[in-house]
């Protein structure tokens, strides 16, 4: 190991030069492709470095890039508030004595309102009827052109049930309540979480993104159910094994469920990882969907319970930036300078 001479100095007799010649520069040989060296699998540099990557075509890697299901929602959304805005109005003209109920609560001085949903603790109903929400976006707002339609998500060549399949099971868009009714299905029987419902909809898109391929009436099902088997055994400690997913749909097998899994995962390069930033871009943007769609979160006035409970968790951060602050305070070395700085966090 000591001798470096040893083992570097190439025997090749075009590399010798005798000792009275002069040195020649030195011209370095032209780098290989991996064409030319027969390996074309992607090193593990180009796909985690996301900040090199354009934004606008991984939303559910990069933190700062626009989510899909919203995007896909504002034409429905504008349309949605224009009706809204007219039938307000007209109702008001008709009955202006009888102005009709407030739908919306507002908090004042004597009175909070707050809902139950944080980034941290979403609640579990309203988060799954976004999310259906979402799913029924994608569905309705995708190319018209089409994509292509992978066989392993193809309800016609993998049923879900020993029913026949319609001749038109790819024609018609689901509603957003059998969505619903049917992601509720899978998370009451499976017990998963509500963060779990999160990370199912990054995979969701991640899968659309990588594989370029559309969700329409004739995959959607399969898509969304190999997403939450994903998400539950990423998120979950206590994963659900595949075969509890066959008590829950009687008629699949397995083996399919295997296989859907694995396929899957291939085309997601295997990319299962969702940083914080993402999960919470993804809890925002669901909110912001429901807001824009009248699907608002229960609201309930702040009780004294839940307001100490708030207080304590002041305090908490209180505590934890005193502990920062004399941390600050001891000696740094000089070969690292940079000092993580402490910012607030917001609850809710």
């Amino acid at each position: 190991m000591g001798n470096t001479t040893s083992c570097c100095v190439s025997s090749s007799p075009k590399h010798r030069r005798s000792n009275h010649s002069r040195l020649e520069p030195y011209r370095p040989e032209p780098e290989l492709s991996r064409e030319d060296t027969g390996c074309n699998l992607q090193h593990i540099s180009d796909r985690e470095n996301i900040d090199d990557l354009p934004m606008e075509y991984n939303p559910s890697d990069h933190p700062r890039a626009s989510t899909i299901f919203l995007s896909k929602s504002q034409t429905d959304v504008r349309e949605k508030r224009k009706s809204l805005y007219i039938n307000h109005f007209t109702h008001i003209s008709e009955n202006k004595h009888h102005p009709g109920p407030l739908r919306r609560k507002y908090s004042s001085c004597s009175t909070i309102f707050l809902d139950d949903s944080t980034v941290s603790q979403p609640n579990l109903k309203y988060t799954i009827k976004c999310v259906a929400l979402a799913i029924y976006y994608h569905i309705k707002n995708r190319d018209i052109d089409g994509r292509m339609l992978l066989d392993i998500f193809d309800e016609k060549l993998h049923p879900l049930s020993k029913s026949e399949v319609p001749a038109d099971y790819d024609k018609y868009d689901p509603e957003q309540k059998q969505i619903y009714r049917f992601v509720r299905t899978l998370f009451s029987a499976a017990q998963l979480t509500a963060e779990c419902a999160i990370v199912t909809l990054v995979y969701l898109e991640r899968l659309l993104t990588y594989a370029e391929i559309d969700i329409c009436p004739a995959n959607w099902k399969r898509i969304v159910l190999g997403a939450i088997l994903l998400a539950s055994k990423v998120w979950d400690d206590q994963a659900v094994w595949n075969v509890d997913y066959c008590q829950i749909l009687k008629d699949i097998t397995v083996e399919d469920m295997n296989e859907l899994e694995r396929q899957f995962l291939e085309l997601l390069q295997f990319n299962i990882n969702v940083p914080s930033s993402v999960y919470a871009k993804y809890y925002f943007d669901l909110r912001s969907l429901a807001e824009a769609n009248n699907l608002s979160f229960p609201l309930e006035p702040l009780s004294r319970d839940k307001a100490q409970k708030l207080e304590a968790i002041a305090r908490l951060c209180d505590k934890y930036k005193d502990m920062r602050k004399l941390a600050k305070k001891r000696s740094v070395s000089a070969d690292n300078l940079m000092v993580v700085r402490w910012c607030p966090a917001i609850i809710s």
